[in-house]
């Protein structure tokens, strides 16, 4: 997660998305990637509300 965001500045929305793509992870067929790459974009789009 980025430096200074906490979890209360996700929206609910893009905290369920972080959950199901964290649960994703544990599937031994998972694109490990891909899934980490989604929830850095969902980190950077809560850090640049956050600025605003």
């Amino acid at each position: 997660m980025a430096r200074d965001l906490e979890f209360g500045d996700f929206t609910p929305a893009e905290k369920r998305r972080i959950t199901a793509l964290t649960a994703r992870m544990v599937l031994p067929r998972a694109n490990l990637t891909r899934l980490r790459r989604q929830v850095e974009d969902i980190e950077q789009q809560a850090e640049r509300r956050k600025k605003k």
